[in-house]
């Protein structure tokens, strides 16, 4: 059993719950997630399946897409309403004012993981440590916020949209809105909308997930190059065969740069392997023929 399950996830579970849910719902000996949600979000959480898993690492890159919901003046440690509450303000904010620090968010920004996350530290999550009462300050990552904007506002509470880099987190993004404000923020409800090529309007809930509701991996990732290869070749890759440049040059992929990942399918469009470009195609004609031109990345056993 492999393919890809989007699953809409509830409240109130973990993503390693929802995946073990699935797991014994379908009867699969192996599935994953590719982007953790937090207990308290609902939305788009990919599930791979069997040799799917092998495409958790390509999905967890990709684009993600949030409907938020902030409750302002009041601060947790956690920086959602499932935390504790450290401090609360009043507030006396307009919808233009909030809308403007909305807007704002967008752009690259170091933002360290918050202190309940499941982030490790010395091979433990850093909720682990918090609980015990360490306080441990993760280094910063590079994030980026391609797009907010404010959604309602009915305050306390604010709903805003947000379109950002994998890693991002919704929750830090509250505490900071919060902040600009001058009355501090936490996050109260959180749906993922869209993981890269998957949305909410196909995600399904989690007791209806069955084997026929599976994607097959060859319909997977479409922003990758398609190359479809005859059996005899298919096979040769699942054996470990590295393409070289006579081989490339069969197939229509001048367009190509150095670095553009590709998928391999058979004619029957079965994933074969995923793999990087070595060089730009329009270079095919004039390296040697023996020359490996791919670097295949990972191979799928259907």
């Amino acid at each position: 059993m492999n393919g890809v399950a989007v699953v809409d996830k509830p409240r109130g579970l973990t993503s390693h719950d929802v995946v073990a849910r699935a797991k014994r719902i379908m009867g699969a000996k192996k599935a994953g997630h590719a982007g953790t949600l937090d207990p308290l979000a609902t939305g788009v959480l990919v599930v791979c399946v069997g040799e799917a898993t092998k495409l958790a690492r390509f999905f967890s890159q990709e684009t993600k897409e949030y409907e938020a919901t902030m409750l302002l003046g009041v601060r947790t440690d956690t920086l959602d309403i499932d935390g504790t509450v450290e401090s609360e303000s009043s507030v006396s904010v307009g919808p233009d004012e909030v809308a403007a620090v909305i807007a704002g968010l967008t752009g690259k920004r170091e933002q360290a993981p918050p202190r309940y996350s499941a982030v490790k530290y010395q091979g433990k999550s850093l909720y682990k440590w918090a609980r015990k009462g360490v306080a441990i300050e993760p280094a910063p990552r590079e994030v980026e916020v391609f797009s907010a904007t404010l959604l309602e506002v009915a305050i306390p509470h604010v709903r805003f949209f947000v379109s950002c880099s994998k890693g991002t987190y919704i929750r830090s993004l509250c505490a900071e809105v919060g902040e600009a404000l001058g009355c501090g923020a936490c996050l109260c409800e959180l749906r993922r909308t869209k993981s890269g090529q998957f949305t909410a309007e196909e995600a399904v809930p989690l007791e209806e997930v069955t084997s026929a509701t599976l994607k097959p991996m060859g319909q997977c990732l479409p922003h990758f190059a398609s190359v479809e290869v005859a059996e005899d070749l298919a096979r040769k890759l699942r054996e470990g065969y590295q393409p070289v440049a006579d081989i490339m040059k069969m197939y229509h992929i001048s367009s190509l740069a150095r670095g553009d990942m590709i998928k391999f399918l058979s004619w029957e469009g079965s994933l074969i392997t995923v793999a990087e470009m070595m060089c730009a195609g329009e270079e095919l004609e004039s390296l040697p023929g023996d020359r490996q031109v791919v670097r295949v990345l990972r191979v799928f056993n259907n």
